[in-house]
């Protein structure tokens, strides 16, 4: 299938490569843009690519500087597609992704087939302000997995993202927004999924997710949609502000983190193989915030996720009980930044995750608050288009003397 894909953009770039012509297209905008001549259908195509070095370096209260670890790797390679057909009220996102981490683990639940595709969505302007989403993409879920993993601030996305977000799901989102008075403006945004995530081809196990969303921006717009781009690249002249919630009901999750994580399974018939699914109702909570004027820049998020019961139990054929784990907790992240004028801007951010009930993603035991601290450093040569940046993250968990220090580098273009 890769294979094919990569095939056709092939023959599709060397087609116009090769006729000498120049394309009506700035860098950052697309490789090309084309709408057809009776003006019923358009296309836009995009490549990116984040080159990434990774150094971690283990540390102890006791012992200092311990065993260390350096990687190189494509984080992202995607290619993208979107535009019009019929109106261009009707419109299409794709968008597949082309690395091993966009490509994720194979199952049976995807028929052990790479999960390429992020998003195949189309969305349709119906009527005024009101808007339906059919097909696969980002959940109305917390603002940092919603921004772009183009437009980030760091490097990549925090730890409470990486532990609590809903990201992707497969299902029919209405979104509908409206104006107080001159400029105080109102989203709705409401998801009916099916809530096991991406790619999936296998029919669902469990119930439906339900996801709904609201924003205020009592200021009105940000510049060229600067609520869902990190760093103040525009350079907001008026102060912009934007408050979002959201509230997630997963209905007999099957997934350990919602619609995320491991599958919850067990041995039912005694045949050495997981192959029964423990049930729980998982919710999930978000509240976050974006604010920016003159190149300062801060966003905020509180994550609470929860579930009807955290360790489901099921029998199994001889009568024996078997016990699952659902991932709860909370988790804060806080970051800040100021966009000098020559383009180089300096960020902080702090994240706090506070697991309960089973043991943390970096291996700290139940219930210990794991904070990191990190700084960073950006040049946006072409805005988020061509850019560089680098952090350094201090990971320290409550009780624990073991500390780790992670350092970054990477390098990001984007047509």
């Amino acid at each position: 299938m890769i294979k094919r894909v990569l095939f056709a953009c092939f023959i599709l770039i060397s087609s116009i490569g090769f006729s000498q012509r120049k394309i009506d297209s700035k860098f950052g905008k697309g490789i090309f843009n084309v709408i057809s001549a009776d003006s019923s259908w358009s296309m836009k195509f995009g490549v990116r690519i984040q080159s990434l070095y990774v150094g971690k370096v283990d540390m102890n209260d006791n012992t200092g500087f311990g065993d260390s670890e350096n990687s190189f790797l494509i984080r992202r390679a995607r290619l993208k597609f979107g535009g019009f057909a019929f109106s261009p009220k009707f419109t299409y996102k794709i968008e597949l992704g082309l690395s091993q981490k966009d490509l994720g683990k194979v199952s049976d639940r995807t028929n052990f087939a790479p999960r390429m595709i992020l998003d195949a969505v189309v969305k349709w302007n119906f009527y005024k302000n009101f808007s339906v989403w059919a097909g696969q993409t980002k959940l109305p879920g917390n603002r940092e997995r919603v921004i772009s993993s183009a437009n980030l601030q760091f490097v990549d996305r925090s730890m409470l993202n990486s532990g609590y977000n809903i990201d992707r799901d497969i299902g029919v989102q209405l979104r509908h927004h409206f104006t107080i008075g001159k400029s105080f403006l109102i989203r709705e945004m409401f998801s009916f999924s099916q809530g096991e995530g991406r790619n999936l081809v296998q029919k669902n196990l469990g119930g439906m997710q339900y996801t709904g969303r609201l924003e205020f921006l009592p200021f009105g717009k940000f510049a060229s949609k600067g609520d869902y781009v990190g760093s103040d690249i525009k350079r907001e002249e008026k102060p912009k502000l934007s408050i979002g919630v959201t509230y997630d009901f997963n209905e007999r999750a099957v997934k350990d983190r919602s619609n995320q994580g491991s599958y919850m399974m067990f041995d039912k018939d005694g045949d050495g193989e997981n192959d029964s699914y423990f049930q729980s109702n998982i919710t999930t909570v978000f509240a976050d915030l974006m604010f920016k004027w003159k190149g300062f820049s801060v966003m905020g998020e509180f994550a609470l996720r929860d579930a009807d019961n955290v360790n489901p139990t099921a029998l199994d054929d001889a009568g024996n009980i078997h016990t699952g784990t659902v991932k709860v907790g909370t988790a804060m992240n806080l970051q800040a930044g100021y966009l000098f004028k020559k383009n180089w801007e300096v960020a902080a951010r702090y994240t706090g995750v506070a697991p309960r009930n089973y043991t943390g993603s970096s291996g700290y035991a139940s219930g210990a608050t794991v904070q990191q601290v990190g700084l960073g450093l950006s040049k946006y040569v072409v805005g988020h288009k061509l850019k560089v940046q680098a952090d350094v993250n201090y990971l320290m968990a409550e009780g624990s003397p073991d500390k780790n220090l992670m350092y970054r580098l990477q390098i990001d273009l984007h047509f």
